[in-house]
C-alpha cells in the first residue's frame, strides 16, 4: 500500500535574487581558501578533524546508520536455537540423562508496508542526521574563519594602539619641553598626559579581547587554550575576500543549504510513520515454526525429528481510539516539520539578501574610511611639525592625534567587517560542506514503499 506523500512547500521560490548577479563561477565547497589567509585555512581544517561538536554529530550518523540495518532486520526471519542436557534427581529418578536441540524461526509478511514504512523512516533519519552533521560544519567553519579574522583585527588594533602610544609618549615630552621653555602652559602638558593615558588603557582591553577570541578558537579546534594566542603576535594583516563574479540562483542555493535539507528530511521521515501507523489497522500475517529432537544418548539424537509451521492472521478490532490518535499525532507531527521546512527555505534566502547587503556595504565603509585614513594622517602630520614650530596650540595637535587613531581603528574593523560579510555571504550561499565530506547517503523515495 502506498504512503502518504510528503507535501511541497508552501513558499514560492524566487527565480532570481532582488539584486542584479551573474551565475556564480566558483566552488564555495572550501570558500575560506579563497581568503589566502594561513590561518583561517590552519584553523578550520584542525576544526573539521578535531572539532567535539561534530565528532558528537558524526557519532549520531552512525547511530542512524544502525537504526536502519535494525529496521532492514524486519523483513528477514528471526531463527533462534536451542539445545540441553537434563537429568533428573530424587529416590526414583532414572540415572539416564536427556538430550535435546532445537530450532524455531517466525517471519512477518510485510502486506501493507508497516516494516517498508519503518525502513523508509529510518532512511530518511539517516539523512537528516547526515545534513545535521553537515550543516553543524558549516556553522563551525564560519566561525573559525570569522572568529579568526576578528582576531587578526584585534592584533592589529592591538599594534595600532602601542604605535599611538609612543608617539603620545613624544607628544608629552615635547609638551614638557616647552613648558620647561616657557612657551606653553602646564595645560598642554595635562592634555597630553590625559590623551597618553587613555590610549593606554585600551591596550589591557585590546588584550584581553585578542585573549578570549584565541580561546574561543582553540575550543573550536579541539585544543587546550594557550598556542592559538601566540599565533597572532605580529600578526597584523586582515585578509581581503576576492570579488565574487556572481551567486548561485535561489533554488540551487535551497539545494546547497544542509538546514534546508535537512528539514525536508525530516519532513519525509514524519510521512512514511503516518503510513506506520496507519499500518495497525490493517491484518498482520506472520509464519512461526519450529524443530526439534530429544533423546536418552547423544547418538540417538537425530533418530525422531519432530516440528512444526503456523501461520497466523491478526486484525485490531478495538483499542479504544489509540490507533487513530497515533495517526492523527503523526499527521500533526508532518505538518510541523512542512512548517520547518519552510521556515528553513525563508531563513535560507533571508541569509542570502542580508549577507549581500552586509557585504556590499562593508566594501563601501572601507573605501571611505581609507580616505579618511589617508586625509587624517596627513593632517596628523602637518599638526605635528606646526606644532613643534609653535605654530597651533596643543589641542589642534590633540585633535588631529584623536582623529588620525580613530580612523585607523575605523579602517581596521571595515576591513575585517568587510571579510567577515564575505564569510557570511559565502556560508548562507551553502559553501562549507560537501555530500562527500559526511557520507550523506542518497536521497530516499518521497512515497511510501
Amino acid at each position: 500500500m502506498l504512503g502518504e506523500k510528503p507535501a511541497e512547500p508552501g513558499v514560492a521560490i524566487p527565480e532570481t535574487w532582488s539584486m542584479p548577479v551573474a551565475p556564480v563561477t566558483v566552488d564555495l565547497a572550501e570558500y575560506w581558501t579563497l581568503l589566502d589567509d594561513p590561518l583561517v585555512t590552519e584553523f578550520v581544517a584542525a576544526a573539521i578533524l578535531n572539532n567535539r561538536d561534530l565528532a558528537a554529530a558524526a557519532a549520531r550518523v552512525r547511530i542512524a546508520r544502525a537504526g536502519v540495518k535494525a529496521s532492514r532486520a524486519s523483513y528477514f526471519p528471526q531463527i533462534g536455537a536451542s539445545a540441553g542436557v537434563q537429568r533428573d534427581v530424587g529416590d526414583f529418578a532414572s540415572d539416564d540423562y536427556t538430550f535435546s536441540v532445537g530450532a524455531d524461526a517466525r517471519w512477518e509478511a510485510d502486506l501493507f508496508g508497516s516494516i517498508g514504512f519503518d525502513v523508509a523512516s529510518s532512511k530518511a533519519d539517516l539523512l537528516a542526521a547526515g545534513y545535521s552533521l553537515a550543516d553543524l560544519q558549516r556553522l563551525i567553519v564560519g566561525q573559525v574563519a570569522q572568529t579568526t579574522i576578528s582576531a587578526r583585527a584585534l592584533a592589529l588594533q592591538l599594534a595600532i594602539a602601542r604605535e599611538t602610544l609612543a608617539i603620545q609618549d613624544e607628544n608629552l615630552q615635547i609638551a614638557r619641553w616647552r613648558l620647561e621653555a616657557g612657551l606653553v602652559s602646564s595645560l598642554d602638558v595635562e592634555q597630553a598626559r590625559t590623551q597618553r593615558a587613555q590610549t593606554a588603557a585600551s591596550i589591557p582591553a585590546l588584550e584581553r579581547d585578542l585573549a578570549s577570541a584565541a580561546n574561543t578558537i582553540s575550543t573550536l579546534i579541539g585544543e587546550a587554550p594557550g598556542p592559538v594566542l601566540t599565533r597572532f603576535e605580529g600578526s597584523e594583516t586582515i585578509p581581503v575576500p576576492p570579488e565574487l563574479l556572481g551567486y548561485p540562483m535561489p533554488a540551487e542555493v535551497l539545494r546547497n543549504r544542509p538546514d534546508v535539507r535537512q528539514a525536508e528530511a525530516i519532513l519525509i521521515s514524519d510521512t512514511a510513520r503516518i503510513g506506520l501507523a496507519r499500518a495497525q489497522l490493517f491484518p498482520m500475517l506472520s509464519l512461526t515454526g519450529n524443530i526439534g529432537t530429544s533423546a536418552t544418548s547423544a547418538g540417538d539424537l537425530f533418530d525422531i525429528i519432530t516440528g512444526g509451521l503456523f501461520a497466523g492472521i491478526s486484525q485490531l478490532i478495538f483499542d479504544g481510539g489509540r490507533t487513530a490518535a497515533q495517526i492523527e499525532a503523526s499527521r500533526a507531527q508532518a505538518a510541523a516539520s512542512l512548517a520547518g521546512w519552510e521556515q528553513a527555505i525563508l531563513l535560507a534566502l533571508e541569509d542570502v539578501e542580508s549577507a549581500n547587503a552586509s557585504l556590499r556595504a562593508a566594501r563601501q565603509r572601507v573605501g571611505l574610511f581609507a580616505e579618511a585614513l589617508d586625509a587624517a594622517s596627513n593632517a596628523a602630520l602637518l599638526a605635528r611639525s606646526q606644532y613643534q614650530a609653535g605654530l597651533i596650540d596643543f589641542e589642534t595637535l590633540l585633535l588631529a592625534e584623536n582623529q588620525l587613531l580613530s580612523a585607523r581603528n575605523a579602517l581596521a574593523a571595515s576591513e575585517a567587517e568587510r571579510a567577515n560579510a564575505f564569510v557570511r555571504l559565502t556560508q548562507a550561499l551553502g559553501g562549507g560542506w560537501t555530500d562527500g565530506d559526511n557520507d550523506i547517503p542518497e536521497n530516499p523515495e518521497r512515497t511510501g514503499p
